[in-house]
C-alpha cells in the first residue's frame, strides 16, 4: 500500500470515528451553532463624547468589530467589558443580535433570552454566557481585541 492510500484509509478512519461519537451529541439538547471567531483590534477613546456612557459604573456603548458588533460596559473605572452581539442561542439566526438596556441587562428581543453585565446568562433559552473580549485600558483608551 503506498502512502496516498494509506493516507485516504487513515482520514476515512478518522471521520468515522468522528461520525460514531457525535451520533449521541445533541440528544437531550438543541445543538447550538457556533459562532464564528473574528480577528480585529478596536480602539476606544474614552473622552470621545460617543463614549459618554462609559463614565459611568454599569454604562454601555456599542462598537464596531466582533461578528455582529460590540457591547462595551464599564464595571468600574478601572475594568471595562467587551461583548459580542451575537446571541449565543441560535446564533446562526439573523435576528439572533443582542441589545443592552441601560443601567439594567443585555437581551436577546428575538429569542428573549437575558444576560447581566457581565455576560452571564439571566433568562430566557441561551445556556451560555456571551462571548468576551480581551481588554486593556491605558488612561483614557480602551483596547478590545479578539
Amino acid at each position: 500500500m503506498n502512502w496516498l492510500s494509506s493516507s485516504r484509509t487513515l482520514l476515512a478512519v478518522i471521520a468515522a470515528a468522528g461520525v460514531g461519537l457525535c451520533t449521541g451529541c445533541g440528544s437531550n439538547s438543541e445543538a447550538q451553532p457556533q459562532i464564528p471567531l473574528a480577528a480585529f483590534n478596536e480602539v476606544l477613546n474614552l473622552t470621545d463624547q460617543q463614549n459618554s456612557n462609559l463614565r459611568f459604573d454599569n454604562g454601555a456603548v456599542y462598537h464596531t468589530g466582533g461578528v455582529r458588533g460590540l457591547i462595551v460596559v464599564r464595571q468600574n473605572a478601572s475594568t471595562y467589558l467587551a461583548f459580542e452581539r451575537t446571541c449565543t442561542y441560535n446564533s446562526a439566526d439573523t435576528c439572533a443580535r443582542v441589545k443592552f438596556v441601560q443601567f439594567a441587562q443585555i437581551f436577546d428581543p428575538c429569542c428573549k433570552s437575558q444576560f447581566n453585565f457581565q455576560g452571564q446568562v439571566q433568562g430566557g433559552p441561551a445556556n451560555l454566557p456571551l462571548r468576551r473580549y480581551s481588554t486593556s485600558l491605558s488612561g483614557n483608551i480602551l483596547t478590545i481585541t479578539n
